[in-house]
Formats: C-alpha cells, sequence, structure tokens
C-alpha cells in the first residue's frame, strides 16, 4: 500500500525503495526546479496642484519645496505650469506616498486658509 501511515509505513522503509511497474532501469533521482516569484512593480500615480484664482503662487512654492522638495527654481517653474495651464505635477509616486502628499497638501493649505487642490491620479 503506497503512501501509508502508521505501523505499515516502517515496513515499507525496511523493505527498500519501491520502484514502479516498468521502471527497473530508473536510479531514483529527480530533478527539482525552483521556480523564482516574479515580483510586480507597484502602481504609480502622480499627485497633481489644481489652479484656483484664490492662492497666492508663493504658497504654492512654499507647498511644493516643502512637501515635494523642489528646489526653490523648480518649484517656481512648477507653480507658473500650473498658473498658466491649470494643472501641474508634483511628483510621481506609490500609492501611500501619493495619499500621503495629498493629505498633507490639502491640510496644509486648508490651515492656512487657501482653497488650493491637491489630487492624485493613476499614471
Amino acid at each position: 500500500m503506497l503512501g501509508s501511515f502508521g505501523a505499515d509505513r516502517s515496513r515499507d522503509a525496511a523493505a527498500g525503495p519501491r520502484q514502479a511497474d516498468g521502471d527497473d532501469n530508473r536510479s531514483g533521482t529527480a530533478i527539482i526546479t525552483k521556480t523564482k516569484p516574479r515580483t510586480k512593480r507597484p502602481n504609480l500615480y502622480r499627485v497633481l496642484l489644481l489652479n484656483d484664482d484664490y492662492t497666492p503662487m508663493e504658497f504654492v512654492v512654499l507647498v511644493l519645496e516643502r512637501f515635494f522638495n523642489k528646489s526653490r527654481e523648480d518649484a517656481t517653474r512648477v507653480m507658473l505650469h500650473v498658473h498658466q495651464n491649470g494643472v501641474g505635477e508634483c511628483g510621481v509616486f506609490t500609492y501611500e506616498v501619493a495619499e500621503t502628499k495629498v493629505t498633507q497638501v490639502m491640510d496644509f493649505a486648508r490651515k492656512h486658509q487657501h482653497p488650493l487642490q491637491c489630487v492624485m491620479e493613476k499614471k
């Protein structure tokens, strides 16, 4: 009886290796292949600032410097792009980081009584 448990198993082990019918020429070795798991890259999200008629340009530059680590020059360039085109990209992040950045910007804008909008979209 193949694969039985208990006393029968010890008797099978004492009898030696079993061979299936017609497998008399096999050496009893097997090839084990190890599959390498393929990790999927996380989805990325764009964090965008939306233009409005009330938030001062200098405040937008401050937000870009503070929350997106932009230099003064880069922050000014992004701010002008938002002002001229209505929307501008602050950065591209994984979901959790993008969500955190959006929340931080929105909270900071509300705290300073500005209607600045920050959103994220899947890239």
